[in-house]
């Protein structure tokens, strides 16, 4: 263990002494900071308001249009076509909207045009068309004899209330409001199994192409010397982690001061002013995100952390130690990087529909996806036995991952000038 020390210890200083580490441990945070004040300020823009010209010669659907923040309409039926295009072309309109005069109403349906010099969006579309058949078909049901403010009167709309079992209220959304944090805990772990992963991996590589490793291997174990690079760059990835947090919130906290980003909860006055329902509404959200397992799963988050973390960074190691350089690593990072990819998907698509169904619950046991599916299924409530059956096969498999990548590792750090193959790699595991 004493060795192991020595290596872990080697490997820390040397990360973090290391220039980029120092520059991008501090430089970050102001990143992020300057790209959340920019979000900011962009939010608070208001978009141009696009002047939308109408001509309307049939008289029926120029009423039917609001102007809004976004769109201001204009009826400009009694002014000449060409005129109207030539004012598109000058930008004097966002585009024209021309409404020709049928005498059948089924007419109507093909023969509206809106000129424009740039495409607009689906949903602006969208909503001309929605405006427009509405007011043909009231059109079509008054001419047939149906009253339509009796069917305006007859509609209804209807809001299901929540209730738990135990008869407790609860709110809509909640599902998605659980996945997010469940997401969350997961993009961490992600991102932090590729950023350090790669980061063990570029070590190995540099201290083999500097024949380092061939003095430092004739005295160390190769899987001492694997697990001290591991555990040395978690320390100093940690170490980055906790500086990003604090540096961050100092740099927020001077925004908030500085720029005004308005990051507090609301004021009194405005929670006054709020409808009673909305704030009961709050309240029950409140009350819900209070009552999810945020102990629980910053605990497991811990320990899917850790796991998942040595599982993948012993194959990135193994990966490091196989090549010459980090162009060659591009045909093995691929299956290293697809479980976390599909952990990701069955998270969104699966887990947010059927937390406990067999798809979501069979993959939170799989060591590759469990680190990420496991945490989006546990604010939903996962049975004990389930995470603990996860919790073993993971660092069972993480042992499992560690021998192999150590015969690997052990292989392939002391080989130069050759592109290994798959099949050399299975040749090595054997030796």
């Amino acid at each position: 263990m004493g060795v192991l020390s020595l290596i872990i210890k080697r490997e820390f200083i040397s990360k973090v002494r290391n220039k980029s580490f120092i520059i991008m441990t501090f430089v970050s945070p102001l990143l992020f900071v300057a790209f959340a004040v920019l979000v900011g300020y962009l939010s608070s823009l208001r978009s141009d308001m696009k002047h939308i010209g109408i001509h309307d010669e049939s008289g029926l659907f120029f009423s039917e249009f609001k102007s809004n923040d976004l769109f201001n309409y204009t009826d400009v039926s009694l002014i000449d076509e060409k005129i109207l295009k030539d004012s598109v072309s000058l930008k004097a309109y966002e585009g024209i909207l021309f409404i020709p005069k049928f005498d059948n109403l089924k007419e109507y349906e093909n023969g509206i045009q809106y000129i424009s010099d740039e495409s607009p969006s689906l949903q602006f579309v969208s909503d001309l068309e929605k405006t427009m058949g509405n007011k043909l078909t009231r059109i079509n049901l008054t001419n047939s004899g149906i009253d339509t403010l009796k069917i305006d009167e007859a509609k209804a709309d209807i809001s299901v209330n929540l209730v738990k079992a135990s008869g407790e209220e609860t709110v809509k959304g909640l599902n998605e409001i659980k996945i997010a944090i469940g997401a969350l805990f997961g993009y961490l772990i992600m991102m932090f199994i590729i950023i350090y992963g790669n980061m063990v991996m570029r070590s190995v590589i540099e201290e083999k192409t500097n024949r380092i490793i061939e003095i430092i291997i004739s005295s160390v174990k190769p899987i001492y010397l694997m697990m001290g690079k591991i555990i040395g760059t978690t320390l100093a990835g940690i170490l980055q982690f906790s500086i990003w947090a604090i540096v961050g919130g100092i740099l927020m906290l001077i925004a908030n001061t500085v720029f005004g980003l308005n990051t507090s909860s609301p004021s009194m006055d405005m929670v006054s002013e709020m409808n009673p329902d909305l704030i009961s509404t709050i309240q029950l959200y409140l009350k819900e995100i209070a009552m999810l397992p945020i102990g629980s799963l910053i605990f497991f988050f811990l320990i899917y952390f850790i796991g998942g973390y040595f599982l993948y960074s012993s194959l990135y190691a193994a990966i490091g130690a196989a090549v010459d350089n980090e162009t060659d690593t591009q045909q093995f990072l691929f299956p290293v990087i697809a479980p976390l990819m599909l952990a990701v998907y069955i998270g969104f698509f699966t887990v947010m529909n059927e937390p406990h169904g067999t798809v979501a619950t069979i993959f939170s046991m799989i060591p590759f996806t469990s680190p990420i599916v496991m945490l989006m299924r546990i604010p939903f409530g996962v049975p004990i036995e389930q995470i603990i059956i996860s919790v073993i096969l993971l660092f069972a498999t993480f042992i499992g991952i560690v021998w192999f990548a150590a015969k690997i590792y052990r292989v392939g750090i002391l080989m130069h000038g050759k592109k290994p193959t798959w099949k050399e790699l299975l040749k090595w595991i054997k030796y």
